[in-house]
C-alpha cells in the first residue's frame, strides 16, 4: 500500500475544507469498500479525511413525517430501526440483503451510496477499464459478463451499481443531502446515480469538494406496502444477479402510485418509470402487471452471456408486485 495522510474531521465543513486542500483526497467512513481498492492498487488517495466523528449518526423524525437518516449510520442500525422496519420495510430488506452482517455494522450509509462497481476489469489494475483508466478499453465487453449490465450500458461501460439499498431509496423517492464549497443541496436519490455513457469514471452527480450528510425518506412513501427481492448465485454475501424494489398503493381497487425500480441490471439503480405510468389508474391485475414489466424491460440490450436477466428480472417483478397487490384484492 502506498503512503498516504491521515486527517481527522472534527465537522462537516471542516471536512470539506480538509478534502478541499488535499488535491486526490478522498473521504473515509466504513471503509468497507475504499480500503479494498486501496489495497488493490485501484485506489490511491494522497489523503484520507476521516469523518467517522462527525455527527452524522442518527435517524431523526422531521416535522412533516419524513426521516432523516445521518451518512454516518451504520447499515445495521438503520435495517433494525423501528421506523424504517414499520415505514419503509423495503429499505430495511434491501440493506439486510446486502453483504455480511459483520460488514453492515462497518458500513455507512452514505459509503454505500459511493461504493463502486464490482467490476473485475475494475478492480484488476492489469485489465482494460474505462471506468478506471478513461481511454483505455472495456475488457468485460469482450470478456467475461455474465453479471454485467442489460439496461443503459454504453460501448465505454456495461458495469452494474452494486448496491441493494440505492435501489430501495430509488423506489422509496428519498433524497441524497450533500454539502460542499457552495452550500447544502439536494439530490433525488434516482437521479444520484449517472449512466456511463462517454464518462464511465463518473459514477455519480456528486461535484468536487462535496460530502454526503444525508438522506431524507419522504413522508409520502412513508407506511406504504414496499418490498425488495434480490435473486444471487448463493444466499448470503453475494452480489445481486437482479433485483427489485417496489412500492405499490392501490385505492379503490386501482393503483394510484407505484414506485419500481430495477438492482443489478444497469450502471445505476433503474427506476422503472414506463413500468410505473403504465400501472397509474390499471387495476392490480396480473395482466397489468405482465404488460407493465414487459414494456420496462423492453428497452433492454443483453450481452452474449447475460440474456438471462431479462427474464429473471421479470420474473422476480412479477412476485413482488403480485405480493404488494395481494391485500388490496382480498
Amino acid at each position: 500500500m502506498k503512503p498516504f495522510d491521515y486527517v481527522r474531521a472534527t465537522g462537516v465543513e471542516d471536512a470539506c475544507a480538509a478534502l478541499a486542500a488535499r488535491p486526490g483526497a478522498r473521504f473515509l467512513g466504513g471503509g468497507t469498500n475504499l480500503v479494498d481498492l486501496m489495497k488493490l492498487g485501484v485506489e490511491e488517495p494522497g489523503a484520507l479525511v476521516d469523518i467517522t466523528r462527525l455527527p452524522l449518526d442518527t435517524v431523526e423524525e422531521l416535522p412533516d413525517g419524513s426521516l432523516r437518516v445521518g451518512a454516518m449510520v451504520r447499515n445495521s442500525d438503520l435495517a433494525a430501526h423501528p421506523a424504517v422496519r414499520d415505514r419503509f420495510p423495503v429499505l430495511s430488506q434491501a440493506l439486510l440483503a446486502g453483504a455480511s452482517g459483520q460488514l453492515r455494522n462497518a458500513a455507512t450509509t452514505g459509503g454505500n451510496l459511493l461504493q463502486r462497481t464490482r467490476c473485475p476489469y475494475f478492480q484488476d489494475v492489469s485489465k482494460p477499464c474505462n471506468k478506471r483508466a478513461p481511454g483505455s478499453g472495456c475488457g468485460a465487453r469482450d470478456g467475461v459478463h455474465r453479471d454485467h449490465a442489460v439496461l443503459g450500458h454504453s460501448e465505454q461501460c456495461i458495469a452494474t451499481h452494486p448496491s441493494d439499498m440505492a435501489v430501495a431509496l430509488a423506489a422509496l423517492d428519498a433524497r441524497i443531502e450533500l454539502y460542499g464549497p457552495d452550500g447544502a443541496r439536494g439530490v433525488a436519490a434516482a437521479d444520484f446515480h449517472r449512466l456511463p455513457g462517454g464518462r464511465p469514471e463518473r459514477d455519480t452527480e456528486i461535484l468536487p469538494g462535496e460530502l454526503i450528510t444525508g438522506v431524507v425518506l419522504p413522508a409520502a412513501t412513508s407506511g406504504l406496502p414496499s418490498r425488495y427481492c434480490k435473486a444471487r448465485d448463493r444466499a448470503s454475501y453475494a452480489f445481486a444477479l437482479a433485483s427489485v424494489a417496489a412500492v405499490l398503493r392501490v385505492t379503490d381497487g386501482v393503483v394510484d402510485r407505484a414506485g419500481i425500480a430495477f438492482g443489478a441490471l444497469a450502471h445505476r439503480p433503474w427506476r422503472a418509470r414506463v413500468a410505473e405510468e403504465a400501472l397509474l389508474g390499471a387495476a392490480p391485475t396480473s395482466a397489468a402487471f405482465e404488460h407493465a414489466v414487459d414494456l420496462e424491460l423492453s428497452a433492454a440490450r443483453p450481452l452474449r452471456d447475460n440474456a438471462y436477466k431479462v427474464p429473471l428480472a421479470r420474473n422476480l417483478a412479477l412476485d413482488v408486485l403480485t405480493r404488494l397487490a395481494a391485500p388490496a384484492r382480498t
